[in-house]
């Protein structure tokens, strides 16, 4: 079994893969052009991240493909649907990083209630302004979490356990899977949060938080989004910023990546961390773990 790793994995990850008997080839930092130039070459799986996006022309020029792992939780940079008519199964990794998240979503909601990043600049420049930085307390505040699956759950533990109320909406769900997390209609979430996170893959239809969305929310909520840039609609959050109407946005995820929008990146509101939702050292070894296992249980298949 050859296994092309197109993004970066463990080491002990990789080493195990070669330990139990695998070719393991690593390309990095490939174009799709140079992707489909390199499963031509013949490779039984291949593993990617987020940055590799695996594509029909690359699908297409691929030779004795079976297996693509992405090493994460979403599809989005993958052509399943294409790889499927071609015989290649497509498998993800969606419970090593779901608490990695969580905490981080949970991080940038502390970062903004107690205005952190700006006091923390504050201090350096040699102030000592006490009276700029009152805050305000999670505690007893409303977290809506948009899509309730495993990192929204994570979240919503975290934020229960801190003495927030939760509510939750899925289009997917019908039923709550946690006690004491009531699942309402989007529009009632909207209404009632004064924190508001989005778990949720992109919409074709467009932002799942847009103009419309935003003018329902209270005055002064916050927004975090954790999941993927496509999921907000960037010039919406930054005109209610600068009207108010939103205390403040919480972004891993952004339109592009690396982000281009200048007025995005240096809005005193807005707290930035550069799509590291899954960068922990206990996330990494659990998604190395389970890359592992899924290569060598599909090799045990034969």
């Amino acid at each position: 079994m050859r296994v092309l790793i197109c993004d970066p994995v463990e080491e002990k990850a990789l080493a195990r893969l070669r330990e139990a008997g695998l070719e393991v080839v690593v390309r990095t930092g490939m174009t799709p052009d140079g992707l489909a130039v390199e499963l031509a070459k013949g490779y039984h799986a291949i593993v990617v991240r987020s940055a590799t996006k695996v594509r029909k022309p690359a699908l297409d020029a691929a030779v004795g493909l079976k297996l693509i792992v992405r090493a994460g939780v979403g599809l989005d940079n993958v052509d399943a649907e294409h790889a499927k008519t071609k015989g290649i199964q497509v498998l993800n990794t969606p419970r090593a990083s779901s608490d990695a998240v969580a905490e981080l979503a949970l991080a940038h909601m502390f970062a903004l209630a107690r205005s952190l990043p700006q006091a923390t600049q504050s201090v350096r420049d040699g102030k000592w302004d006490k009276k700029a930085f009152v805050g305000i307390e999670l505690q007893g505040k409303t977290l809506g979490v948009v899509g309730i699956g495993r990192i929204g759950q994570a979240l919503a533990k975290r934020a229960l356990a801190l003495g927030m109320q939760v509510i939750a909406c899925d289009k997917f769900v019908n039923q709550s899977p946690l006690p004491g997390v009531p699942l309402g209609p989007f529009a009632d979430l909207l209404h009632r949060s004064d924190f508001i996170s989005l778990h949720v893959p992109p919409d074709p239809a467009g932002p799942v938080i847009g103009a419309w969305e935003i003018a329902q929310m209270k005055d002064g909520a916050y927004l975090v989004n954790c999941a993927r840039g496509e999921v907000v609609d960037e010039a919406a959050v930054l005109a209610a910023l600068d009207s108010g109407k939103l205390a403040g946005a919480g972004l891993d995820v952004f339109a592009v990546e690396p982000p281009t929008n200048a007025a995005v990146v240096r809005h005193p509101k807005v707290t930035l961390t550069p799509h590291v939702g899954a960068q922990t050292k206990e996330a990494q070894e659990r998604i190395g773990d389970e890359v592992v296992a899924l290569l060598i249980e599909h090799l045990r298949k034969g």
